[in-house]
């Protein structure tokens, strides 16, 4: 059977195009590698690179309904980053006005965490791995 290598991107729709470009890129840090606007869909679909050549994908469609998230819906349950520091995103979050939720430890791998929504409330979780790790999320 062939391998699957890793995930390419995750696709993320928005209510607000430049407000999720602003959360995306000045707050979380992620770099636009393409910024297209798709007229026939009058949509604009916005490629972001995350360091380990992963992506993010955020796509603007008026009208889109909004994601039920509590309680859980059956899906994509939420986004996880790899990162090395979780307090010091948290410090980094909420200066600039995010809230998050308190640190949690997995009780599986002893590795900090901690969860926040997005603009439009999608569940992202920041996920501290040792430096050069991509170790799984929960």
């Amino acid at each position: 059977m062939p391998a699957l290598l890793r995930i390419h991107h995750a696709a993320i729709i928005c209510s607000d195009y430049a407000r999720a470009k602003h959360f995306y890129t000045q707050l979380l840090g992620l770099r636009v590698v393409a910024e297209n606007f798709r007229a026939a869909r009058q949509s604009w679909k916005l490629d972001l690179a995350l360091p380990d050549g992963g992506q993010v994908e955020v796509f603007s469609f008026e009208g889109a309904p909004p994601r039920p998230s509590y309680p859980e819906a059956r899906g994509l349950r939420h986004l996880a980053f790899a990162v090395n520091d979780v307090q010091a995103w948290v410090t980094h979050l909420q200066a600039q006005g995010i809230a998050v939720e308190d640190v949690r430890t997995d009780e599986y791998t002893g590795q900090r965490f901690v969860f926040l929504a997005d603009p439009d409330g999608l569940p992202l979780e920041l996920y501290e791995v040792p430096a050069q790790s991509t170790s799984p999320s929960t």
